[in-house]
């Protein structure tokens, strides 16, 4: 068995880290914002850095925030959080096969640190590489970076929350910050259905009460993304048949 820092592993990691750096900008608005909106909330830093650090999903934490500011039930803050992850179950289903060969612990670890972007920059050649250790190089890598970098600018937003102008629109800048992070998971047309489904539905039912709308509108778009995934298989199926 291969030592867990092996030259392939060093190689895999020095190559994930480097294509997902580009990407890994967007990640600092959103960081800002997540740790700035926590505390508006009236989290303390430590109880901000605490949800940061055991949650470290910012759409849930973003989405589920106004809930607890305005004491919404415990049942909704948590089915809001839970439906605004499904999207990880998908992931997760999509990449399993990068992780084959890997025990439990790599496994656990990994799953915790899957992030949209680190899902579209690695799922392709995970797929193709036979090699464990290259694939668990560079899976961590941009995982674990993006962890700290989550962590950091977060807790920058923690503590200069009263201090960062209004007028910087970090709230635009994270938007469109996240927006750059999925655009890589668009080249697959499933999420790009998902994607297209749920955005379409969260508009229409933007006025329904305690963001419900919200709710619905992610279980459109996995329902959509899964029926996409079902009808692009069929298809791929017949064709190789004929």
């Amino acid at each position: 068995m291969q030592p867990v820092f092996s030259p392939s592993f060093r190689a895999g990691a020095r190559e994930g880290f480097l294509a997902f750096l580009p990407l890994s900008v967007g990640l600092i608005p959103w960081a800002l914002v997540t740790g700035m909106s926590m505390v508006s909330v009236g989290f303390t830093p430590l109880q901000a850095m605490g949800m940061n650090v055991i949650v470290f999903a910012g759409t849930a934490q973003l989405g589920t925030l106004p809930l607890i500011a305005i004491g919404a039930p415990v049942w909704l803050i948590v089915a809001t959080a839970l439906a605004l992850n499904l999207r990880f179950v998908i992931f997760s289903a999509a990449i399993a096969q990068g992780f084959r060969g890997m025990g439990t612990g790599a496994r656990w670890l990994c799953g915790h640190l899957l992030t949209d972007g680190v899902f579209a920059t690695c799922i392709e050649k995970m797929m193709r590489n036979e090699d464990r250790q290259w694939r668990l190089g560079y899976y961590l890598a941009p995982s674990v970076w993006t962890w700290l970098l989550w962590q950091c600018f977060a807790l920058t937003g923690v503590l200069a929350a009263g201090s960062i102008p209004k007028n910087w629109s970090l709230e635009f800048m994270a938007t469109i910050a996240l927006m750059l992070l999925l655009l890589p998971m668009a080249k697959m047309r499933p999420m790009l259905v998902a994607a297209l489904t749920g955005g379409a539905t969260a508009v229409a039912l933007q006025g329904m009460p305690l963001r419900l709308g919200l709710i619905v509108a992610i279980f459109a778009g996995i329902a959509a993304g899964f029926a996409a995934e079902h009808w692009h298989g069929k298809r791929d199926s017949g064709r190789a048949a004929t």
